[in-house]
């Protein structure tokens, strides 16, 4: 991927997607087959207000969202799209009232169906992971 091209995927990433723009989302590594972002807390985030921990529909929101973007980074024309198929999210322990990294790796590119990978980490503690499919159209 060129730096031209890479760039105007991080900005429609962080900017131009509403729901990542009100997430905070940064992309802090974007490649092919793989992406990191973080994530900022936000107070709004809170799930469990007892315990001052994030929403596991946010976080999954984010790991979805970093499926996706995969995907993005594999179209061939603008006019190319994707939609989520299954999302699967494994919950290890609540996440504390820090930023968040999700990590997202390429599994499988298929003709129609692309398989991903994804980790959500607080520094070096894991916290999630899961199993993104999407139906990859090609125009």
């Amino acid at each position: 991927m060129d730096a031209i091209t890479k760039e105007r995927l991080i900005k429609l990433a962080e900017e131009e997607i509403p729901i990542h723009k009100f997430l905070g989302l940064k992309v802090t590594t974007l490649e092919q087959d793989f992406i990191r972002v973080e994530v900022p807390y936000r107070s709004d985030f809170v799930g469990d207000i007892r315990k001052n921990r994030w929403h596991g529909g946010i976080i999954a929101t984010i790991m979805d969202s970093v499926g996706g973007a995969i995907g993005v980074a594999n179209f061939k024309t603008p006019d190319d799209s994707l939609a989520t198929i299954d999302l699967r999210i494994d919950y290890l322990r609540g996440a504390k009232a820090k930023p968040l990294t999700v990590e997202g790796k390429l599994v499988r590119m298929g003709n129609r169906i692309m398989v991903t990978k994804m980790k959500a980490f607080q520094e070096t503690v894991l916290v999630a992971e899961g199993k993104g499919v999407y139906n990859f159209i090609r125009s």
